[in-house]
């Protein structure tokens, strides 16, 4: 029996391109009541003045932004929203949870489950190293079961996202080589988040593309963190992430060696079927086409498809998504429909 009632939410940094999208797909969610949303740099003004593109929705104009308060967000809405930079939605967790809402962060802040693993890669001591063992990591097609029960769901990064979901069947199913994993990235501008910096700048951007975060991109804690869980044994990547000139959109090309029963294409083929055939959001394109970001932004599908090449031995899997919704907003609406019992795809098809 799935849930008929309506949840009320609220988004915490709801002026950003994560917050916006969080927004937006509340606004029509069957089962959730958007009861808040805060910014400091909005604070008073209406959610149709900062996002006209909303303004059709009927709460629209009497929906305003407020500042933080987390005892006054709990008492008005049961699920919250981080949609925050890191460093920051850890301040506003605890209370929150303490408080009694359902928390859903965004962020990096409770993605890395030790403390020391977080230090190492955001150069800081994690402010709250007490709720890490808490947070379940909000991967759907892989906890699914443990976010239901959730009271604090940490989401995947997009690169993560990207990386984890066409890696993860492979690596417990032993079909590929743990230690030889190389994975290349590349993501559209608004990944980067909405603020003014020079390398996100047009001029900057347009008719270029550009690594960075090489050889130690922060995502790659919870990537090896995650990777690790399915091969059973500590697993080190090289990642490789890079900018392009396009404004949404993820596409992770991933390079493995096979084993010995991982150099049968059939068995390669069984294991993503056997993981992901009847998920809501998991398009399996095989041997046929190739993953495009055109055909998955919008949406939050991923799209997978892999290849074996006879001349190097490898083999090469694919993946597409739109990194502010598969890899971002869409992946946390598919997190709170589970902790609240409405149906997966409920507000996202």
């Amino acid at each position: 029996m799935k849930n008929t009632e309506r949840t009320r939410v609220a988004v915490v940094g709801a002026s950003g391109y994560t917050g916006e999208e969080l927004v937006r797909l509340l606004l029509r969610h069957p089962g959730a009541e958007l009861a808040a949303i805060t910014s400091r740099q909005f604070a008073g003004k209406s959610l149709a003045e900062i996002f006209p593109r909303l303004a059709h929705h009927a709460t629209a104009t009497t929906l305003r932004f407020i500042d933080v308060r987390p005892a006054q967000l709990a008492e008005s809405a049961e699920v919250i929203f981080l949609a925050l930079p890191h460093g920051v939605a850890v301040e506003f967790a605890g209370p929150l949870l303490e408080a009694g809402a359902k928390v859903i962060d965004l962020s990096a802040d409770f993605r890395i489950r030790n403390a020391e693993t977080y230090k190492e890669f955001y150069t800081h001591a994690h402010p709250a190293p007490e709720l890490l063992p808490t947070a379940i990591y909000g991967l759907p097609e892989i906890y699914r079961d443990k976010i239901r029960d959730a009271r604090l769901v940490a989401c995947p990064g997009c690169y993560p996202t990207s990386i984890l979901l066409p890696a993860i069947p492979l690596l417990r199913a032993r079909l590929v080589e743990s230690g030889s994993i190389i994975a290349n990235s590349l993501s559209g501008v608004s990944g980067a988040g909405r603020k003014a910096e020079l390398d996100y700048l047009f001029v900057e951007c347009n008719e270029s593309v550009r690594p960075y975060g090489v050889p130690k991109h922060r995502h790659l804690a919870e990537i090896e963190q995650e990777l690790s869980v399915a091969a059973g044994g500590e697993v080190t990547i090289q990642f490789t992430p890079h900018l392009i000139p396009v404004n949404r959109g993820i596409l992770t090309t991933l390079y493995f060696t096979p084993t010995a029963t991982g150099k049968d294409p059939k068995r390669i083929d069984a294991a993503f079927r056997a993981s992901y055939a009847d998920e809501p959001f998991v398009r399996l394109l095989g041997e046929k086409t190739l993953p495009d970001t055109k055909n998955v932004v919008g949406s939050n599908v991923i799209e997978i498809a892999w290849r074996f090449d006879p001349r190097t031995g490898r083999l090469i899997v694919m993946s597409a998504e739109d990194n502010l919704l598969k890899g971002a907003s869409g992946q946390a609406i598919q997190c709170f429909n589970l902790m609240c019992g409405c149906e997966e795809t409920a507000g996202l098809i």
